[in-house]
């Protein structure tokens, strides 16, 4: 019989395949994860494993979802609470996944994840630190808009935003650009919850030469 599967690449590096597997993780779908090696570019074991070629990629109940944002709303229809409640709050959440997908390439280009990592002093142009001060600024917004306070972005628990932007968590973690403190207590919020602490151990668990030199010897 076919067994639901989660298509994914090295965890260490693969900040997409990071958002879709924390996606089915807080939906608690029960899937085989499968991962597969990345080789920094084109990947020929992608080829036939996923219809894009790329990761992550989620088979389940007869489904297939090939793109993070689709395996989130995906797991939103099993489980309506990894969006906020009101619509306006959930507007906003949606609005923020979506800019996070579409938007910050000089960011993406500037800070591979690579989640062993300390990158500090590593120099970065002027784009990388509007797009960081503009992710800091939504950061705020999410956190103390809407007449409250919370711990991540929409409330007390991690939800689908959360998981859309714990690979830029990731990426701050090694880099260590300058934040404002309410950004900072997020990150630690974010690299502390349990499903994130998780995939780092497990990230930490792949072989030596899953490695890719290119992301290991950055320079600038």
């Amino acid at each position: 019989m076919h067994r639901d599967r989660l298509v994914i690449g090295n965890r260490r590096y693969s900040s997409w395949s990071m958002r879709g597997w924390l996606a089915v993780r807080l939906a608690k779908l029960d899937v085989e994860v499968v991962v597969v090696k990345l080789e920094g570019g084109h990947t020929m074991a992608l080829k036939g494993a996923t219809p894009s070629g790329q990761v992550p990629y989620l088979e389940h109940g007869g489904a297939r979802i090939w793109e993070s944002l689709s395996i989130c709303e995906y797991c939103a229809e099993i489980d309506p609470t990894l969006w906020p409640s009101e619509r306006a709050v959930r507007a906003h959440a949606r609005s923020a996944a979506a800019e996070m997908h579409a938007g910050f390439r000089a960011l993406r280009t500037a800070m591979p994840m690579n989640l062993m990592r300390d990158f500090e002093g590593l120099k970065w142009d002027k784009d990388v630190d509007l797009e960081i001060a503009r992710i800091d600024k939504l950061w705020k917004e999410a956190r103390t808009g809407f007449g409250r306070r919370s711990t991540f972005l929409y409330g007390e628990d991690f939800g689908l935003a959360d998981a859309m932007f714990a690979p830029v968590v990731a990426r701050f973690l090694s880099y260590r650009p300058e934040l404002s403190a309410g950004a900072a207590a997020y990150c630690h919020a974010v690299r502390t919850h349990p499903l994130v602490a998780e995939w780092y151990d497990q990230a930490a668990q792949e072989p030596a030469t899953w490695r890719i030199a290119k992301y290991e010897m950055l320079q600038g």
